[in-house]
């Protein structure tokens, strides 16, 4: 009897001490932050082309990101963190926008986009849209 209630009190202190340290450690369904080099053009192609993207530059410019998000843009921040890009880092801050055509994809026939934004030489945030106003979007990775 003595051996079966000292196998018993272990068993319960390995059971607590597995539920302690099982709840130390934070559960994440997101991607951690990555942080991509994308200050020059082959860096930018390079992070397109890593993902399966053919795309060529169709233009750029100076952007601002909101210091605070309206819906449209969480939802945006929300695709940004499941890819773990840091938009929400340079929320306030200035950026840089490069648009793309899409060149190896084309659902239906539509013309397909990916952007870009680049904020201190890093790759903030990136999509795949269609040209039609977004209709199709979708996260680069």
């Amino acid at each position: 009897m003595k051996k079966f209630l000292l196998f018993a009190a272990a068993a319960a202190l390995s059971a607590a001490a597995f539920v302690i340290i099982r709840n130390l450690i934070p559960e994440t369904d997101e991607p951690e932050e990555v942080f991509v080099s994308a200050e020059t053009a082959d860096e930018r192609m390079d992070y397109f082309s890593s993902h399966g993207w053919e795309v060529s530059e169709i233009s750029c410019r100076d952007i601002v990101i909101p210091e605070k998000f309206s819906r449209e843009y969480e939802e945006y921040a929300l695709m940004q963190d499941g890819q773990g890009l840091p938009l929400r880092r340079y929320m306030g801050r200035n950026g840089r926008l490069y648009v793309y055509e899409v060149k190896n994809y084309s659902p239906e026939n539509k013309k397909m986009l990916a952007e870009l934004i680049v904020c201190d030489g890093i790759a903030a945030a990136s999509m795949v849209y269609s040209e039609d106003g977004g209709k199709l979007r979708f996260p680069v990775q």
